[in-house]
């Protein structure tokens, strides 16, 4: 990156970012997401990686997607290939919140069952906003192989991003209802409630069908 000595602010914005105050960092990032100039977006990109407070995390966001699409969108692409789970995990939550549909063939099966939850989660929320007309139901049945992993946030996850693909969901999850595994079938009929009656609360929808599973059902209707 070249900056010439008139470019104080961008000087002063970039080292912000690497303030040990995260108040400082804030401002950084709201700065350059206030006036943004391409010669930011890979420090922009290069700070997700490693920045450890969540709201400063959240500001980097905002401030890529200032930014123009040619130039963050092959830096993401590249950082959700990334050995670092928060790399990952960053540029696919950017990736949805610009959201950009030439992003979706980043958006891959590996992605969606990476073995970091919080990876996958990322990569269904960003699956769900980027995925093209017609291939819904093809992604609703790579999702619902992940039916039973993790713990209750990981769960609410996965059912959020399927629920919000709407109807297209429902072969794939009446399919997942009947299992063997009984965690996997009790996340399904959970999810099942959820897309019926969305005002349902998680915890109430996977408690009773834990109790539909634990008496030998599916929880299937006629």
């Amino acid at each position: 990156m070249t900056i010439t000595g008139q470019d104080t602010d961008a000087v002063r914005a970039l080292q912000g970012l690497e303030d040990g105050r995260s108040s400082v960092r804030l401002r950084a990032a709201l700065a350059i997401g206030t006036a943004p100039d391409p010669r930011f977006v890979d420090k922009l990109v290069e700070r997700c990686a490693t920045e450890p407070e969540f709201f400063v995390r959240d500001m980097l966001t905002w401030a890529l997607t200032r930014h123009p699409v040619s130039m963050t969108l092959p830096e993401l692409v590249r950082e959700v290939c990334s050995e670092r789970v928060q790399a990952r995990s960053q540029a696919l939550h950017t990736l949805s919140k610009i959201g950009n549909r030439q992003a979706w063939p980043a958006i891959t099966r590996t992605l969606l069952s990476d073995a970091e939850d919080e990876v996958a989660r990322s990569a269904w929320r960003a699956a769900v906003v980027l995925v093209p007309e017609g291939e819904e139901s093809a992604l609703a049945e790579v999702l619902a192989t992940q039916f039973g992993r993790g713990e209750r946030e990981t769960q609410l996850s996965l059912s959020r991003a399927l629920v919000a693909l709407g109807e297209v969901i429902v072969p794939a999850v009446r399919a997942a209802t009947t299992v063997p595994d009984p965690r996997v079938r009790a996340h399904a009929l959970a999810t099942q409630r959820l897309l019926r009656d969305p005002d349902a609360g998680f915890e109430l929808a996977i408690e009773e069908a834990k109790r539909v599973v634990a008496l030998g059902g599916s929880g299937q209707e006629g």
